[in-house]
């Protein structure tokens, strides 16, 4: 009965290779499981999308004028940005600062 009680005891706390450590990894690789998950998915859409994007010329236009304001030589582009918003900086858009 000591024996075991012993035994337990140096598998959960002292061992190389403790059930705590253990727990720590299966977790860990669960998170890194879903993470995989994710980017695979995330690599599929994407996939997808440049697919989309080079196949036809109005939706690679379309994207390039949304994503980057791109504009023709005759036309003129308005960017309104929230003031809460500052993921676009002045000097990134071409537009000065008031």
């Amino acid at each position: 009965m000591f024996t075991f009680l012993g035994f337990l005891v140096w598998l959960t706390f002292f061992d190389k290779h403790d059930f705590i450590l253990q727990h720590t990894y299966r977790n860990k690789l669960s998170d890194l499981k879903d993470e995989r998950e994710y980017y695979m998915e995330q690599i599929e859409k994407n996939k997808a999308e440049m697919q989309e994007l080079f196949t036809n010329n109005s939706n690679l236009e379309k994207f390039a004028r949304e994503k980057y304001y791109m504009k023709r030589d005759n036309e003129d582009v308005f960017v309104f940005v929230d003031e809460n918003n500052k993921l676009l900086s002045a000097s990134a858009t071409g537009i000065s600062p008031e």
